[in-house]
């Protein structure tokens, strides 16, 4: 989990645009992040097994 400093953080507007770093929506993971779902890559794996991400499904061949 990030740290409440780093929420706060976030929520301020940063000086230039291009230092907004996304962040998990979940965990607040910063690395590992899927913009499609605005999650990082453990979430996303952890809710898709879940089948809470609609039209998310595992691949088998």
């Amino acid at each position: 989990m990030a740290k409440t400093s780093w929420w706060n953080r976030l929520k301020r507007e940063p000086k230039f645009a291009t230092r907004r770093k996304t962040r998990c929506a979940v965990c607040g993971r910063a690395r590992g992040y899927l913009r499609k779902f605005n999650l990082c890559r453990i979430c996303f794996r952890n809710l898709a097994h879940k089948g809470q991400i609609p039209g998310v499904t595992k691949s088998s061949w």
